[in-house]
């Protein structure tokens, strides 16, 4: 039964997804096409400053009379701290401070970003260190502060806490029974009922049902979650912080610290990794401010590698249920999936992990239902693909089950269940073309719909196997405002704070830079990470492109305008008199379409004004945030993996992945190729070997460093192949669909369906470890 609530919310988005619908499409944009410089795979604008050791990142900044941090974590999940001595820390040489809740300066309590306030800025809406409770093992209990990150190490160690423990909810299996269900999955409803999932599955003549396990993922970035902190006076804040929302940290300082948002400035110049964990601000960012606040002094705080899994969330663990009811032709009747997710005490924040099979498959019948399990632990939050990357998992290997028991080539069932529309939504596709990478991936990978049996396929002494699965991931569109600037010398500047984490957006947003404008590469300008520059949303979601793009393209219609004006004013122009409607942005200057070759460079109009530069700002247009109410929008791949298992020691390596994808236009195919490997490998992680691991009946982390929680390294993945359609999308800007996390969903699962080839043994809870195959 839904709450008054819930059935509010969904009355809501049913309104305006309906309102939605009657706007037109937008005009096509005119570069989608274009290929001067989009298109091209120009190296790194960062990659000599990076590569020199000259880039640098949050801690790397110098401030005269910089002090360091070391967190103290709490060792039980739930409780109160009951005694605390700090005496002997506080006695060490060199030591400045204890922070405590003791002696903490007071912070309002963090809030969580919401549809309602997207630039909230924390992942929490746990206090800090603002009292003695203690709501999950590992939180943040003392701050040492010290001269030198040495001595903060060794103080730190000196701490004496003794806690008065209560009961914790610590095992999603045990708790299983107290679940409820979300009020909303990301911006849709946790449960769809199409048909009646449940009578056809009961009479399909094929059914596939099975449970499926993925466990805990930590973050663990190379850079990990580090700030310096200084004040400049009582109410002046200045954070060099590492994170993927420059404006979400300042206003969750602003917030926490009782500041207007401008009274803080956050600068990320480079960011070293962050995959989601970095979208909104953790604990360590208001207490390196506290800290110096405390101290008088600049403040560096970065979180240990343990420390980075203790106090920054990761994936939660799921269990899923996956039921598909087929024809024996293999036409599906029926999909069902329902499972658990977790959530806080404080928090809920349901990970999506039932859209793929909102959008993939075409059913008469489909139940989805979402339920979260509350348990005493860090916060869950973004990670690579949150979601769609645990969820594709169970539904592309119960899709593989399912042809088994058919008979059919798993490549055929996909394709005789492709959709004419949107299974849940009913919308059109803005563009989809699975089928097509399916086909080329096919055909490079040599893929055989004639397999052998599972476990008959032998090279000495490794068994051999193959396995499919498709990968999505939706397109969304976050706010973004940039400043435009044209200058008398000819140069165009793009500024935002906007950041760079590593993903190639500076290279590709100085392509289209110079694409939009006209304007050679090298006079093209990109600035990013600083909220002194104009506000945008969290670099996130695969959006950060089209959004960015977006923005630039509204600021450059306001500079054409704008250059048109001055073209009006001078009598000398051969510009003078010409309609909006019939000039252009090209070859550096102003330009009439009918007679292209009539017009002014930007210097020409800029020098006969006797003005300096003309600018503009530009922001997402509002009708794109909404356009995925309107339209099914996603990118989509084919993953294609080869396995071999030792027939004795039960090793898994995977020999060959090559995938093809649908990700709209390529704006730059090295660091687009770069992106989709980075993906794969994370997924390879998630199916082989990436397990956080919690001792349940203390919520104590057993997995802290990447001693024991193992991660991918240039041994464990072979070369790949990837491939792109580069088909431009018609409604996104510059034609481009998301790039960064696509590629990690279904790849978990095309390693598994491989190891089930290989083997005749299914594993349908992660990771596929050795002692799971014996």
């Amino acid at each position: 039964m839904k709450s008054i609530k819930a059935a509010l919310i969904d009355a809501t988005l049913n309104t305006v997804e309906t309102l939605v619908g009657h706007l037109p499409d937008p005009a096509p944009d005119p570069l989608r096409n274009a290929r001067e410089f989009i298109g091209k795979p120009y190296p790194r604008v960062d990659g000599r400053l990076k590569v020199t050791g000259q880039a640098r990142y949050a801690t790397e900044h110098p401030i005269a009379g910089m002090t360091h941090a070391v967190v103290v974590h709490s060792s039980i999940a739930k409780g109160k701290i009951s005694h605390l001595d700090t005496q002997a820390a506080e006695s060490v040489p060199g030591v400045l401070a204890v922070m405590t809740h003791r002696n903490a300066p007071r912070m309002k309590t963090p809030e969580t970003a919401s549809l309602f306030n997207p630039v909230a800025g924390s992942n929490t809406s746990v206090p800090v260190m603002q009292s003695a409770d203690i709501t999950w093992n590992g939180e943040a209990v003392a701050v040492v502060v010290a001269e030198t990150l040495e001595l903060a190490n060794y103080a730190a160690g000196l701490v004496g806490i003794r806690y008065e423990e209560e009961p914790a909810a610590l095992s999603l299996e045990a708790e299983k029974g107290n679940a409820t269900i979300p009020t909303l999955v990301v911006t849709q409803s946790p449960e769809v009922n199409i048909g009646d999932a449940k009578a056809a599955l009961a009479v399909a003549p094929v059914v596939s049902d099975q449970e499926y396990e993925t466990p805990w993922q930590n973050q663990h970035a190379m850079e990990p979650h580090a700030s310096i902190a200084a004040w400049m006076g009582k109410d002046q804040l200045l954070v060099y912080d590492s994170t993927q929302s420059p404006p979400g940290v300042q206003h969750n300082l602003a917030r926490m610290f009782d500041l207007k948002p401008e009274q803080v400035r956050v600068v990320t110049e480079f960011v070293g990794g962050a995959f989601g964990g970095k979208v909104a601000a953790w604990s360590n960012v208001p207490l390196a401010a506290a800290a110096a606040r405390l101290v008088g002094r600049p403040v560096k705080l970065a979180l240990s590698r343990a420390g980075v899994s203790m106090v920054v969330g990761g994936r939660t663990l799921t269990q899923q249920r996956v039921a598909l009811g087929a024809t024996l032709d293999g036409k599906l009747t029926a999909m069902i999936h329902t499972g658990y997710g977790m959530r806080t005490t404080k928090d809920v924040w349901a990970e999506q992990y039932t859209f793929p099979i909102r959008h993939l498959y075409a059913s008469p019948n489909i139940h989805v239902l979402q339920k979260v399990v509350r348990l005493d632990r860090v916060q869950n939050s973004y990670m690579r693909a949150p979601g769609e990357t645990p969820g594709s998992f169970a539904l592309e290997s119960a899709m593989d089950e399912l042809a088994h028991k058919l008979g059919l080539d798993p490549v055929e069932l996909r394709m005789r269940n492709e959709p004419d529309k949107d299974p849940t939504h009913g919308t059109y596709f803005s563009s989809r073309h699975l089928r097509e990478a399916y086909a080329l991936a096919a055909g490079k990978f040599g893929w055989d719909p004639q397999r052998p049996e599972p476990g008959t396929q032998r090279e000495g002494d490794w068994l051999i196997g193959t396995g499919v699965a498709t990968a999505f991931y939706p397109v969304q569109q976050l706010p973004v405002t940039i400043k435009a600037r044209i200058t008398a010398d000819g140069h165009v500047e793009v500024s935002t704070s906007s950041i760079e984490m590593g993903v190639g957006l500076a290279t590709v947003q100085t392509q289209h830079i110079a694409e939009r404008f006209g304007v050679p590469y090298e006079r093209a300008r990109y600035l990013h990470g600083d909220t002194d520059l104009p506000m945008s949303q969290a670099s996130g979601g695969s959006a950060a492109t089209s959004s960015v793009g977006a923005a630039i393209h509204a600021a450059a219609d306001k500079l054409t305008e704008k250059l048109l004006k001055l073209a009006q004013r001078n009598k000398q122009s051969v510009l003078r008199g010409v309609k909006r409607k019939n000039v252009e942005l090209r070859a550096g200057g102003l330009y009439r379409l009918d007679q292209p070759a009539v017009g002014e460079s930007y210097e020409q109009l800029l020098g006969a004004s006797g003005q300096a530069f003309v600018e503009a700002e530009g922001s997402v247009p509002a009708s794109a945030l909404v356009l995925n109410m309107k339209t099914s929008m996603a990118s989509y791949g084919a993953h294609f993996c080869e396995v071999r298992v030792h027939a004795r020691t039960r090793q898994v390596q995977v020999r060959r992945f090559m995938s093809a994808f649908d990700c709209g236009r390529i704006m730059n195919p090295q660091t687009a190729r770069s992106q989709i490997v980075g993906g794969i490998i994370m997924g390879i992680g998630m199916a082989l070997m990436e397990e956080a691991v919690y001792d349940e009946r203390t919520g104590r982390l057993m997995t802290p460093s990447l001693g024991e929680y193992h991660v991918p390294v240039h041994a464990d993945v072979p070369e790949f192949e990837v491939y792109f359609l580069d088909e431009p999308d018609p409604v996104m800007p510059m034609g481009t669909k998301p790039v960064g996390e696509v590629s990690i969903v279904g790849t978990a699962a095309a390693v598994a369906n491989a190891v089930f080839q290989a083997t005749g043994i299914r594993v349908r809870h992660l990771p596929i470890t050795a002692d799971k195959l014996l």
